[in-house]
């Protein structure tokens, strides 16, 4: 194992065992929608709750069970919408290109890294995609902010 793909491992760990985003905000009368997203292959589920106020998202919450890549996907997700909140914020437009962006990614066998500039620490799940049966793994929470924007 490199240098780097052992510091990827620490992130995803790290964010599997101290969460960004969970558990479900109460986001009071802010129009929202909730998905709720199961893998069945390994049994990992994730609710996640998007608020938005016209063409904006405003917050990204959720809780869920299941493997570490799940679980530390759905948190980086969730800490990267907040870092685009707190700074020009994030559209609704925005969120669909990076989750077609890291769905691309994930889908490409290794061949398209994720740009950590873009996905910050999501970049660390790059090496997901070399692994065929963890792609949904890693898509779950990403699915599920797709989902969920379509209905809200």
């Amino acid at each position: 194992m490199t240098g780097l793909d052992s510091l990827y491992q620490e992130l995803i760990l790290d964010h599997s065992k101290h969460p960004v985003g969970n558990p479900l905000h109460d986001v009071g009368d802010a129009a929202h929608a909730d998905s709720h997203q199961k893998n069945p292959v390994c049994g990992d589920e994730i609710t996640l709750r998007v608020a938005v106020d016209g063409d904006r998202i405003t917050e990204v919450s959720w809780e869920g069970t299941g493997c570490s890549i799940s679980q530390a996907s759905a948190s980086m997700l969730a800490s990267l919408v907040e870092e685009e909140i707190e700074g020009d914020g994030m559209t609704r437009a925005d969120a669909v290109a990076l989750i077609e962006r890291f769905r691309e990614a994930l889908r490409s066998r290794g061949t398209i890294p994720l740009d950590e500039e873009t996905f910050a620490d999501a970049a660390a799940l790059s090496g997901v995609s070399k692994f065929s049966a963890r792609v949904k793994c890693a898509m779950l929470a990403w699915v599920a902010l797709e989902d969920g924007l379509g209905r809200a």
